[in-house]
């Protein structure tokens, strides 16, 4: 019985024993974790406020997504208005120190806001632990907490930069907005440049003090303009109304920040009309988005938006590798923004606007207007379409089959056509050259036998063998245009092309003609041009001349033969005409007469295919000729020569 009691009670002091060893391990488990890479988000303002929580939330949920493990400590400084900037300095330090022990030691601080930012930049270095910093909701340019003692009313602080500072205050990551004064100037300029005066509305805040800052010191760059404060600490509602309404001639409005003026009183959007009603007409523009869409005409502003998941990205890579000499501060880029209805209103371009330019109070296009029904029509439509296919598929088909039986029995028709064609153009064109060739050839056959009758005398065998020379000559010249036809027709004649004088080639080849046929005509050059030098083949041009003149010779049995040369301007062309007065040409062949043998009169010496080879030279330079069939005095030939030829093979 006792031994069993001792039994028992040894094994309860056993499991007792092994329960205070489990939580003991459990408690030292827990205090390593705490003192593992905490993070501490200081805020500037109440969690609960909507920018601030939309900022922790973000963060938090971007933090567990990227595998971050670590506790993360949220104080707040409850910074409400700008009279409390003095001790605001002092509640920055006590929550630092709250975390200065070894236990409670974070690895990272997160600084959200501008007032929390700005307290922590105004702590002595000596005694700031080095603990890594991020910044978000926070500027670029601030202004160093005041003391105790200062009036804020009569504050006039200094504008800093961040960057100058980061590396001593350990900071290491985080965006800032920066408020471009310069960008906005410019537009002034652009837009007013008979601006003398420039106000710049700031209301009775930290944001309004550091805002008012940074623009005077960005103010000393420009002389020409005065600046006018109209600061929020100095001014109620009421009395900014009457100082807007008073502003001088020639001055441009910027705003900065509105929402608290010298009574403390905290205005919504609301009290921005009262101010816009105050001075309607004054061009306003806006550093901050404040008065945009109603009053400012726009201007370039940060590009505001929630910074937690970019902080909470930085943090978890800093945390893996800890650089404190690495500064990671980014800069916002900013948005140029404007009111196109504003822009309109008051008369100024609202086409050539800066690049990327966000432009507000825009009237919506119809596809933004219509977007979704537009898309389900589309979609109706092509439903509908594609059953219209499957609905004609085989119809079209059969038609297809049907066209393309209909196209072969035409084809084969064209065809039989085409040959038959081809059959009585040989045999016309045969017909003709055994007619061409014949008259010649018998000439030169018949001659050629009497010729050798020893009984002729010396003179009458002379008369025949000029006779079978001419003949040979007209044999010859119908080869050298046949072949000359096939070279042209074909494209295998080359053109060799050359600057040429036109005035001087009409000169030597009028004389040429005239010498080689004379008689009594009088043959003219007619031309107001000295020279009229183009890029031609010389040769080929001269023998379009020469068929002209033998042509206006052989139909002209007194009179003259004119040969013009004439400049076109307003075409881009030379005119050259021959003109004569002898038969003319009637008008039912003054067209024919450019086609294959084609004669005025079949008695005439020539071939009938001189008239064709112009056509085909003038035609290969991009020219035309013709018959002028206002000219009634006998007959004119004109053809045209562009300036710049065309469609020439050399």
């Amino acid at each position: 019985m006792w031994l069993k009691l001792i039994g028992k009670k040894m094994c309860l002091l056993i499991l007792l024993s092994m329960i205070t060893l489990f939580v003991s391990a459990q408690d030292k488990s827990l205090a390593s974790s705490s003192n593992y890479a905490n993070i501490l988000i200081i805020s500037s303002y109440n969690p609960g406020i909507s920018s601030t929580s939309a900022n922790i939330s973000a963060f938090m949920d971007e933090y567990k997504a990227n595998g971050g493990h670590n506790n993360v400590f949220i104080e707040n400084m409850n910074c409400k208005s700008l009279i409390e900037a003095p001790l605001w300095k002092g509640r920055m330090k006590r929550i630092l120190e709250k975390y200065a022990s070894e236990k409670n030691s974070p690895s990272l601080i997160v600084l959200l806001g501008q007032e929390a930012w700005a307290a922590y930049l105004s702590q002595d270095v000596k005694d700031l632990p080095e603990i890594p910093v991020l910044g978000g909701m926070v500027s670029r340019n601030f202004v160093e907490m005041p003391d105790s003692n200062c009036v804020v009313a009569e504050w006039n602080p200094e504008s800093l930069d961040v960057y100058d500072r980061a590396k001593d205050y350990h900071v290491v990551g985080g965006y800032v907005y920066e408020y471009n004064i310069d960008k906005n100037i410019e537009l002034i300029k652009r837009y007013y440049p008979d601006t003398k005066n420039i106000a710049l509305l700031s209301d009775n805040s930290y944001g309004g003090i550091s805002m008012l800052a940074h623009v005077q010191e960005k103010m000393k760059k420009y002389p020409e303009y005065t600046m006018i404060s109209l600061d929020g600490r100095t001014h109620t509602l009421y009395s900014m109304v009457d100082t807007i309404t008073n502003l001088p001639e020639k001055t441009v409005l910027l705003l900065g920040t509105w929402r608290v003026d010298k009574n403390e009183g905290y205005f919504m959007q609301n009290s921005m009309y009262v101010l816009k009603d105050a001075n309607p007409n004054i061009p306003v523009f806006t550093l901050s988005t404040i008065g945009l869409g109603y009053w400012a005409i726009g201007g370039y502003m940060p590009n505001y938006h929630i910074l937690g998941a970019e902080l909470a990205k930085q943090a978890v890579n800093y945390l893996k590798h800890k650089d404190l000499n690495q500064v990671g501060l980014q800069v916002i880029d900013g948005k140029y923004r404007f009111d196109i209805k504003c822009l309109e209103g008051k008369g100024l371009d609202s086409i050539a606007l800066p690049p990327n330019t966000i432009l507000v109070n825009r009237t919506p296009t119809f596809w933004e207007q219509y977007r979704n029904e537009v898309l389900i029509v589309s979609i109706v439509f092509i439903v509908l379409f594609l059953i219209l296919l499957m609905v004609f598929y085989f119809l079209m088909r059969t038609r297809r089959l049907k066209k393309a039986l209909e196209k072969s029995q035409i084809a084969l028709i064209e065809a039989k056509d085409r040959a038959e064609e081809s059959n009585r153009l040989k045999t016309a064109f045969l017909a003709n050259m055994s007619h061409e060739i014949r008259t010649p050839l018998n000439a030169i056959v018949g001659f050629s036998n009497v010729i050798a009758d020893k009984d002729l005398e010396l003179e009458e065998q002379e008369n025949f063998a000029a006779i079978i020379r001419k003949n040979s000559d007209l044999l010859l010249n119908l080869i050298n245009d046949i072949l000359d036809i096939s070279r042209l027709e074909s494209g295998r004649t080359k053109f060799v092309m050359e600057p040429c004088d036109l005035v001087e080639l009409c000169q030597s080849t009028l004389t040429t003609v005239q010498f080689a046929r004379p008689s009594n005509l009088a043959y003219v050059f007619d031309s107001n041009l000295d020279e009229c030098i183009l890029n031609i083949d010389m040769q080929r041009i001269q023998q379009v001349l020469i068929n002209l003149l033998s042509n206006a010779g052989k139909f002209t049995e007194k009179g003259s033969i004119t040969l013009s040369l004439h400049k076109d301007e307003i075409k881009k062309e030379v005119r050259i005409m021959v003109s004569d007065t002898g038969v003319g040409v009637p008008e039912d062949k003054q067209t024919k007469v450019f086609e294959r043998f084609e004669k005025l009169n079949e008695y005439s010496q020539g071939t009938g295919l001189g008239l064709s080879i112009c056509r085909l030279i003038i035609e290969n330079f991009g020219g035309k000729i013709w018959v002028d069939s206002n000219y009634k005095k006998g007959a004119r030939f004109v053809f045209t020569i562009p300036y710049e030829t065309k469609n020439i093979k050399e």
